[in-house]
C-alpha cells in the first residue's frame, strides 16, 4: 500500500531548491562533496536542470551544460542510493537528452565503471576526449585520466 501514496514530481525550477539537501544528495549517491553554493553556481547556469522529488523529498538530479546549437554536456546526474536501479537515472538523462536534441553532438563522461550504463542509453565512447582537471592527481586517482 505504501508505494501507492508516492507521488513523483519531475521539475526544471531551481528557486524553491534546498541546496544543502542537494549537497547531500550528492553525498550519498556517492558523486563526492560538492558544497551548496557551488552546485547552486552549476545549475543556475546550466541550461537544462532535471529535478525529481518524491513525496516532497528530492531523490534524484541531472543538468546539461548547451550551447543551444553545437554541443550539449550532460553531467551531475546523481540518485539517492535507495532510489538506484530502478529506471530514475536512465530517465533523467533520457530527459536531459530529449532537452539537448538538435545539438550536433550530446557529450558526458562516466564515472569509471559507469560507462555500460551509458552506452545502453545510446551513447558511444570517444576516442579523442581529452581534459584539464584543477585536481590532476585526484582525477588520476578516481580513474578518470590516464598518466601520459
Amino acid at each position: 500500500m505504501g508505494e501507492n501514496n508516492v507521488t513523483q514530481v519531475w521539475s526544471d525550477v531551481i528557486e524553491p531548491l534546498n541546496w544543502d539537501e542537494l549537497s547531500a544528495l550528492y553525498r550519498e549517491a556517492p558523486l563526492g562533496d560538492k558544497k551548496p553554493a557551488d552546485l547552486k553556481t552549476v545549475f543556475t547556469n546550466s541550461r537544462f536542470r532535471c529535478f525529481v522529488y518524491e513525496n516532497g523529498r528530492l531523490i534524484g538530479v541531472g543538468r546539461a551544460l548547451s550551447d543551444g546549437m553545437d554541443c550539449s554536456y550532460i553531467c551531475d546526474v546523481a540518485i539517492l542510493p535507495s532510489h538506484q536501479n530502478q529506471g530514475l537515472g536512465q530517465a533523467i538523462v533520457a530527459k536531459l537528452v530529449a532537452l539537448s536534441v538538435g545539438h550536433k553532438k550530446i557529450i558526458l563522461y562516466a564515472v569509471p565503471g559507469k560507462e555500460g550504463f551509458y552506452k545502453k542509453l545510446g551513447f558511444k565512447s570517444m576516442t579523442t576526449a581529452m581534459a584539464i582537471f584543477s585536481n590532476e592527481q585526484g582525477a588520476l586517482d578516481g580513474g578518470y585520466v590516464k598518466e601520459n
